[in-house]
């Protein structure tokens, strides 16, 4: 089983860049792929970016050009990077494991919130 373990949430003004990290530990060879998600209350979890195995990235329309998705094999973790911030990025950002076509994400982080000001 995978775990995963965010961080570098926080404040930040619109216009602004973040970059979020997620620490992967364990294993299970029925994933993938790595991405992140994100929901804001009352809205479904929704996918923000996510990348193969084989590398093929995928961005939300929102992100694309300012939300650049990677991994670091030799450190175990998954990062994205969001440029160009803007109010409507807020929200809890979640890192997860995922099983494509079948499954989707199977393993949850906690999650590490976002908040944007304007």
């Amino acid at each position: 089983q995978v775990q995963l373990v965010e961080s570098g949430g926080g404040l930040v003004q619109a216009g602004g860049s973040l970059r979020l990290s997620c620490a992967v530990s364990g294993k299970d060879n029925s994933i993938n792929a790595y991405g992140w998600y994100r929901q804001v209350p009352g809205k479904e979890r929704e996918r923000v970016a996510s990348i193969s195995f084989g590398g093929t990235t995928y961005y939300v329309d929102s992100g694309k050009g300012r939300f650049t998705i990677s991994r670091d094999n030799s450190k175990n973790t998954l990062y994205l990077q969001m440029n160009n911030v803007q109010p409507e990025a807020a929200a809890m950002y979640y890192c997860a494991s995922i099983r494509f076509p079948t499954v989707g994400p199977v393993n949850w982080g906690q999650g590490t919130q976002v908040t944007v000001s304007s």
